[in-house]
C-alpha cells in the first residue's frame, strides 16, 4: 500500500459510497471493518423459522443519490439495483382509533386527512407545498456541501437559502410550527411531529426549518429496493469490489497514526499501514477518543446532546395483517410526554409510540407463507447506563399492548421468533457512541453548523463521514456525506 492509498475506517453505507467515489477516481482504497461484513447499521438479521430483518433503516427515500454512484462508474443502476415506489407509504393508527393512509400522491392524502380528521384537504396542501419549497432552498447549501468550508458561502446556492429564511421558522420549533398550521386536530400535529425521528430529534426543541422532512415522502417518494434495505448495501459493495476497492472484515483499527499534524496511516492488529488519506465512517467520538488518543479533541463537538437511539425487537410472527403495510405507526397518547422522557429524563415512556416495518409483503421469502417479519422499533434515549432488561421488558408489554388495542389481536402468542437490539447492543456493534443513531440531536437552530466537520481541521489527510457528522445520519445524509468527502480529497 502506497502513501497516495486512502483508508476507510467503517464499511458503513457512508463509507462504501466514499469507497465508491473514490475508486472511480482511480484511487487505491482500503476499507477495513471491525464486524465480520459490511453494513454498519444497515445489516441483515436471520431468525430461526425462515425469518429474515434488515438490521437497521428501515425507510428509503432519495434513490437517486444510489443511483449516482453507479451512474458515476459508467455502469446501468438497474443492472446492480432495482427498487419501487411506494404507495401507500405508512399505515397510521392513533390511539383513539383512528387511522390513517399515508399515500404517495400528496393530493391524495390530503383528502385522506380531509375525510378521516376533517382536516380541510387545502391546508394539507399549503402545508406540504411550503415544506416543498423550504427543501428546494435549503438543500444544495445546507445538505450537499460542507458548510464548514468559506467556498459555500460563495456558491448561488446561498442566494436562495438566505431568501427563504424567513420562511424557514427559525425561532420556533416542528411542533410550534405544525400546531399553527393545524390548530384544530392534535393527530395530524402528531403526524408531521414524528418526521422529527428521522434524524433523532425532539418536534417540541427541534427548529421548524425540519418540517421540510415530509416533502421528502410526499414530494419525492419512498421506495422499497428489491430484496430489502440491505440490498442497497450489498449493491455498492459489489460496484466497490468491482472498482478494486478492498475490503478487510474482522480487522478493526486500534489508532489513525499521525506526524507532524498529518495522517500516515494507521494501525491495526495486524500492523501498521501506510496511507496518504484516512476517511473515519466512524462515530466521531470513539474516533477521537479511541483512535487518536494523543490528539487534541474538539470537546465542543463532541459534548453536544447526543440523538435518540432505538430499541428494536424483531419479531417472527405467525400470521398475516392484510391492513398493515411496509411502515406502519402506532402513535401514543401523550406524545409531549413520549419525548420529555426521552430527552430529558432518559428513559422511555410508559406509552411509547410503536414502528413496525414488515417487508415480507413485497419480499415474500423474508418469512415462511402465512407469517410476517416484524421489525418492531421504539424511539428510546441513548444509553447513559440506564437499567436496559428492564426497560426492554417494560416497553415489550407496552408496544405489544398498543399494538394488541390497535388490531384488535393478542400478538404475544403469535411470536414465533424473537430478537432484541437495545442501545447498548447498538453501540457495541456499531461503535456509535451511546448507541445514538445519528450522533449529536438537531434540537436546536445550530446543530447543523455544531456537527463535526466532513474534514479535520488540525490533521491533513483526516476526513470525515457518516451519520455522526455533516450533514446527518440516515441513508440519504450518508450518502451525501460521501459525495462532500470526495469533493474535499479532490480539491
Amino acid at each position: 500500500m502506497t502513501q497516495t492509498s486512502t483508508a476507510i475506517i467503517g464499511a458503513g453505507i457512508g463509507g462504501i459510497a466514499t469507497a465508491v467515489r473514490l475508486a472511480v477516481r482511480g484511487q487505491r482504497v482500503v476499507v477495513f471493518e471491525a464486524q465480520e461484513s459490511f453494513g454498519g447499521k444497515m445489516h441483515q438479521l436471520e431468525l430461526p423459522g425462515g425469518y429474515r430483518f434488515d438490521g437497521g433503516p428501515s425507510l428509503f427515500t432519495l434513490p437517486h443519490l444510489v443511483d449516482e454512484l453507479f451512474e458515476l462508474a459508467g455502469r446501468n443502476p438497474a443492472d446492480y439495483f432495482r427498487y419501487q415506489r411506494l404507495d401507500p407509504i405508512t399505515e397510521y393508527f392513533f390511539a383513539d382509533g383512528t387511522r390513517v393512509t399515508a399515500w404517495a400522491d400528496a393530493e391524495k392524502f390530503a383528502r385522506e386527512v380531509e375525510e378521516k380528521l376533517g382536516v380541510p384537504a387545502a391546508d394539507v396542501r399549503a402545508f406540504l407545498a411550503r415544506s416543498g419549497r423550504a427543501y428546494d432552498a435549503t438543500a444544495g447549501t445546507f445538505l450537499q456541501k460542507s458548510l464548514h468550508k468559506a467556498g459555500t458561502y460563495l456558491s448561488p446556492d446561498v442566494l436562495k437559502a438566505l431568501a427563504a429564511l424567513p420562511q424557514l421558522g427559525l425561532t420556533s420549533t416542528m411542533h410550534q410550527r405544525h400546531e399553527a398550521a393545524f390548530p384544530d386536530d392534535p393527530r395530524v400535529v402528531q403526524l408531521f411531529d414524528r418526521f422529527a425521528t428521522y434524524n433523532g430529534s425532539d418536534p417540541y426543541q427541534a427548529p421548524a426549518t425540519l418540517s421540510m422532512i415530509p416533502h421528502l415522502e410526499h414530494g419525492i417518494g419512498a421506495f422499497y429496493p428489491e430484496g430489502g434495505i440491505y440490498a442497497i448495501a450489498q449493491s455498492l459493495v459489489r460496484l466497490a469490489e468491482e472498482l478494486g476497492v478492498e475490503f478487510r472484515y474482522n480487522e478493526p483499527v486500534r489508532e489513525i497514526l499521525v506526524e507532524n499534524g498529518r495522517v500516515t496511516g494507521l494501525r491495526t492488529d495486524q500492523g501498521n499501514y501506510p496511507f496518504g488519506q484516512v476517511v473515519s465512517n466512524m462515530d466521531v467520538v470513539p474516533t477521537y477518543r479511541h483512535l487518536l488518543p494523543t490528539q487534541p479533541a474538539p470537546e465542543r463537538t463532541l459534548s453536544q446532546p447526543r440523538s435518540s437511539s432505538a430499541l428494536i425487537f424483531y419479531w417472527g410472527v405467525a400470521r398475516r395483517f392484510p391492513e398493515l403495510g411496509v411502515h406502519n405507526i402506532f402513535f401514543s397518547e401523550d406524545y409531549k410526554r413520549e419525548f420529555e422522557a426521552i430527552f430529558q429524563q432518559q428513559t422511555i415512556s410508559p406509552d411509547p409510540t410503536v414502528y413496525v416495518n414488515i417487508t415480507s409483503g413485497h419480499t415474500p421469502t423474508d418469512a415462511p407463507e402465512g407469517h410476517e417479519n416484524w421489525f418492531v422499533m421504539v424511539n428510546v434515549p441513548h444509553d447513559q447506563g440506564q437499567d436496559w432488561p428492564a426497560l426492554v421488558a417494560q416497553t415489550r408489554a407496552a408496544v405489544l399492548r398498543r399494538v394488541g388495542q390497535a388490531l384488535g389481536t393478542d400478538i404475544g402468542p403469535l411470536i414465533r421468533a424473537e430478537h432484541v437490539w437495545d442501545p447498548p447492543g447498538i453501540a457495541a456493534r456499531t461503535s456509535s457512541f451511546g448507541g445514538a443513531l445519528y450522533g449529536s440531536s438537531s434540537n436546536n437552530t445550530l446543530a447543523a453548523f455544531l456537527r463535526h466537520p466532513n474534514f479535520s481541521r488540525r490533521l491533513k489527510g483526516l476526513y470525515f463521514c457518516g451519520g455522526s457528522v455533516h450533514p446527518g445520519g440516515g441513508i440519504p445524509l450518508c450518502l451525501l456525506s460521501a459525495s462532500i468527502v470526495s469533493d474535499l480529497i479532490e480539491n
